[in-house]
């Protein structure tokens, strides 16, 4: 039987391991900017997926995915042995790393509200300086009977 509540423990405590081990005690230089977002382990409680994210040097640059992925590939034995350490469960899970896209998707979704918020404002302007086609007031008025 699977026991989704263990699972998500589980992965919540391996997260919080490798985030700590990849911040203090791995010395990658591939891995300095490197930023563990989320786990998930299966039901068995036999593999864990750990999502990561990388940020670039400075604001402009562009984060080396290639490099954190290498450095992530070369350290999984030592994350796996602080992980069997930190959880003391049975059976180790074997560890996976996944890129985490949602710091892209959200930026690209900013982007695009802002530019539908600049499309916006030029409509309103464009709007407030506008006058009508035809009459002021376009609308019949009933007939005076006098």
């Amino acid at each position: 039987m699977v026991d989704q509540a263990r699972a998500r423990r589980l992965a919540k405590r391996i997260s919080a391991i490798v985030a700590t081990a990849i911040e203090y005690e791995i010395k990658d230089p591939r891995l300095r900017f490197v930023t563990v977002t989320d786990a998930r382990v299966t039901g068995d409680l036999h593999d864990a997926t750990i999502f990561y994210t990388v940020m670039g040097e400075t604001v402009d640059a562009e984060p080396d995915y290639d490099a954190a992925a290498a450095g992530l590939e070369k350290a999984k034995g030592v994350l796996r042995s602080k992980v069997g350490a930190g959880t003391g469960v049975k059976f180790t899970p074997t560890l996976g790393f996944v890129l985490d896209t949602v710091p892209d998707a959200a930026r690209q979704m900013e982007n695009l509200l802002a530019r539908a918020r600049a499309a916006d404002d030029e409509v309103a302007r464009v709007a407030a300086e506008a006058t009508p086609a035809g009459d002021a007031d376009p609308y019949k008025t009933p007939r005076d009977d006098d």
